[in-house]
């Protein structure tokens, strides 16, 4: 299953399913879960940990030290953990001592060719972050997310659950659950619509969602006026709240 041309340091630690493609280098201090296929030229620096029924693709990067000034050297990592498809050219960097110290990407997660998921951000399940897409340091991406190509995210945004973001968009501030972002900078357009209908919204979910955005975006409402509002919404539409917890947690200030 580990192509001789492969070289594996001895204080690796992979299960015996695992297969490595050809000039891979798997280094000290990597641990990789049943049934993870890695192919060719792929390079996992430790500490980092890699569970199960993973593909990495040729040419990624996988727990390299971060470029950040304040990166000293210290012992941090990268948690990854199954079902991810991560295609060529991915680089993810270990986090920093400033930060989580490490870098963390959940379950089933696509992750398209030339993604960047920066040192100690979050990147938790059911993703897809499309080809070019660029996550700074200390970025979180909730679930369900879509990011189109080309996305750019700052550093300390926060991504909600299921949002979309438009191919190009520059994204600066946070972003609420549910909401569908595009330009540069980023501006709030509409609800992800057809995306959670994918996901099982029903139609009085729905819009329920747009009434919560238009209270926020189109009513001129100051967002502490917006939020008692939504409070009222979500003691009977449990749908709500992700949206208003995602506006809580908010401390860069929102996507306008």
């Amino acid at each position: 299953m580990i192509h001789p041309t492969a070289i594996i340091d001895p204080d690796a630690d992979l299960h015996p399913t695992v297969t490595v493609g050809p000039y891979s280098v798997i280094g000290p201090g990597v641990v990789v879960g049943e049934d993870t296929i890695i192919e060719p030229h792929v390079v996992i620096k430790g500490p980092a940990h890699i569970g199960a029924r993973n593909h990495i693709f040729q040419f990624s990067s996988i727990g390299e030290a971060t470029p950040d000034l304040k990166y000293k050297g210290e012992p941090t990592t990268v948690t990854i953990g199954n079902d991810n498809v991560i295609r060529e050219h991915v680089t993810i960097h270990r986090g920093t001592v400033q930060d989580r110290g490490d870098t963390y990407v959940g379950n089933n997660n696509l992750i398209m060719c030339y993604v960047h998921i920066g040192h100690d951000s979050v990147v938790k399940n059911h993703t897809i972050l499309v080809n070019n897409t660029a996550l700074a340091g200390h970025v979180v991406v909730d679930d369900w997310v879509i990011l189109s190509g080309y996305t750019l995210v700052h550093q300390f945004c926060k991504i909600g659950a299921h949002s979309f973001s438009g191919m190009g968009t520059a994204i600066g501030k946070d972003v609420p659950a549910y909401v569908t972002v595009s330009g540069s900078p980023a501006e709030a357009r509409t609800i992800n619509t057809e995306g959670l209908r994918r996901r099982g919204f029903s139609d009085a979910s729905l819009s329920d969602l747009r009434r919560a955005f238009k209270l926020i975006y189109r009513q001129g409402l100051t967002l502490d006026i917006a939020m008692e509002r939504l409070e009222e919404m979500a003691a009977d539409r449990p749908e709500i709240t992700p949206l208003l917890e995602s506006l809580k947690l908010s401390e860069r200030g929102i996507v306008r």
